[in-house]
């Protein structure tokens, strides 16, 4: 980009420093932290300096050269590109904010910025569809894959050093194997015998999530990984509290409101339910609105044996409900029901959302193949509105079990309802905003809440219950029946923010409540 270009970027009527203000400044620290050995705190030094090279590698992947960005001519400019990781805004559907930028590329830098959806499909490699290839071109302009082993090893190659260092200072057998296979991992693109290993950690203080997970950035197929990395703390005392629920994942997917043969696949009960401090996000996890939970390993064959790891992020959890969903629902919310906003109620259902992921089905019933491979575009909205609505259902159903201490299904309800308006806003370039869209307008074309005399939301807690059945229902159809082509439909029809939506969306803004938080890193 040139200068002449930068020089008409200046923040005029400081538009932009009123986006980089949407973004709560968060300290991100932890009190586990006094609890750790020395050699544990010199293991997280080496893993931050992984993590800092894993940022690079997420810049190059979803950008390209961060210097431009760096160079921008206004500090709010310059900010806010840190927030985006580039000059398009991932809360407004990837819109420019840096003059002289278009659109962003659906693919990102995985692809050639040339590439069409017809020569995608005409490229006969099996390794384009791969998590762990980029696509570039031949001298002839023909395509060609590249493992990212090779696309990005200088850099790799250093995260490796670092991790081998680790491993060779932790005292924790699990750490130190994972480390070492994750080395491995990524000099092969091969994460299978790492993710394995990462299931098996059970016990270490310290974690970190670290290399190719995600796939959100890829916009033109989702079938490319980026990298990220956390940094996290355990708290065992409150995952001891959780740890109940992993043994009754099989009776929970039971219980699933739709037909039974949507709901054959037996979860793993080696699958964790643990609770975890971050102090310290890098990548994909750290461009735009931030993560507040993770269900990992992605890969099924993993799950089918080992089930999944479900690692809530307390202190990031709290600051979420604190800054942003708390004010939002006294601002929507009848002045009667907003007794049911509680912190609890939050964090429960986030937790069972990340437990949703692991339910329902991974194959079609109809020969379609996997549900991911039968939904192409649609398998990760449709996926995280699944386990927006399942998580939902599981908190109730537990609740009325009186496996849920503390909070009602009126608390459950109504702090879920604020939270579709507060994950609304990240627009319909995530897929998670698609997704809390369409779950906000089907529990409202059912009647879960309307607008009362004063504006404000009320809520019928029986028409809601109903609403969440009907709802996952027609979600767990769709996933066992592989049926994109209506997943598409439904997708463009209701993935949208009303005329009364936005209205309420644009009284938020007006009291100036954050659209997310950003990080500042202070160990």
């Amino acid at each position: 980009m040139s200068a002449a270009l930068f020089a008409g970027c200046a923040d005029k009527g400081g538009q932009l420093q009123n986006k980089v203000d949407e973004y709560a400044v968060v300290e991100v620290s932890s009190p586990l932290m006094d609890k750790l050995s020395d050699k544990d705190k010199q293991v997280l030094n080496l893993f931050r300096q992984a993590g800092s090279i894993i940022d690079d590698l997420f810049w190059k992947q979803t950008f390209g050269d961060k210097s431009l960005m760096l160079s921008l001519p206004d500090q709010a400019s310059k900010k806010y590109a840190m927030i985006n990781y580039g000059p398009w805004d991932r809360l407004d559907d990837n819109r420019p904010f840096v003059e002289g930028y278009g659109a962003k590329s659906l693919g990102a830098n995985y692809y050639p910025q040339d590439i069409t959806a017809e020569e995608f499909e005409a490229f006969d490699d099996p390794d384009k569809n791969s998590l762990y290839t980029v696509l570039r071109r031949n001298e002839d302009g023909s395509l060609k894959c590249v493992w990212y082993r090779d696309e990005y090893k200088a850099e790799l190659e250093k995260i490796c050093l670092y991790l081998e260092e680790a491993a060779g200072i932790t005292p924790n057998e699990g750490l130190r194997n994972y480390l070492r296979k994750r080395v491995e991992a990524f000099r092969t693109d091969d994460y299978y015998e790492s993710d394995l290993a990462w299931m098996d950690m059970k016990d270490s203080p310290i974690d970190i999530v670290i290399g190719p997970i995600e796939n959100y950035d890829d916009k033109l197929n989702e079938a490319k990984a980026s990298y990220e990395c956390f940094i996290l703390l355990k708290d065992e005392e409150r995952s001891a509290e959780l740890a109940k629920y992993v043994s009754m994942l099989p009776q929970l997917q039971k219980m699933l409101p739709c037909d039974p043969q949507y709901k054959t696949f037996v979860p793993g009960t080696s699958s964790d339910l643990n609770v975890y401090d971050a102090i310290y996000y890098s990548g994909d996890c750290n461009a735009g609105s931030k993560t507040i939970a993770i269900n990992l390993p992605n890969d099924d064959r993993v799950q089918e044996v080992k089930g999944t790891r479900r690692l809530q992020l307390h202190n990031s959890m709290t600051a979420k409900f604190g800054k942003i969903l708390l004010p939002i629902g006294r601002a929507l919310i009848e002045e009667e029901q907003q007794k049911h906003l509680r912190s609890e109620a939050f964090f429960w259902n986030v937790t069972f959302h990340e437990v949703a992921h692991g339910l329902g089905v991974k194959q079609t019933v109809n020969g379609l193949g996997s549900v991911d491979e039968a939904l192409g575009s649609e398998k990760t909205t449709w996926e995280e509105a699944k386990a927006d609505i399942l998580g939902l259902f599981m908190v109730c159903e537990l609740i009325d079990m009186e496996e849920i201490p503390l909070i009602s299904k009126e608390d459950a309800i109504t702090t879920y309802i604020a939270g579709l308006v507060r994950s609304v806003r990240f627009g319909s370039a995530s897929s998670h905003g698609k997704a809390n869209m369409m779950c906000y307008n089907f529990m409202k074309e059912h009647g879960a809440f309307t607008r009362n005399n004063d504006g404000f939301y009320h809520i019928d807690y029986e028409k809601a219950l109903e609403a969440i059945d009907a709802w996952a229902d027609l979600i767990l159809t769709t996933q066992a029946t592989g049926n994109r082509m209506f997943a598409q439909e439904y997708t463009a029809n209701h993935a949208r923010i009303t005329e009364a939506l936005q209205a309420d969306i644009a009284h938020i803004n007006d009291l100036g409540i954050p659209r997310d938080i950003t990080f500042d890193f202070v160990w």
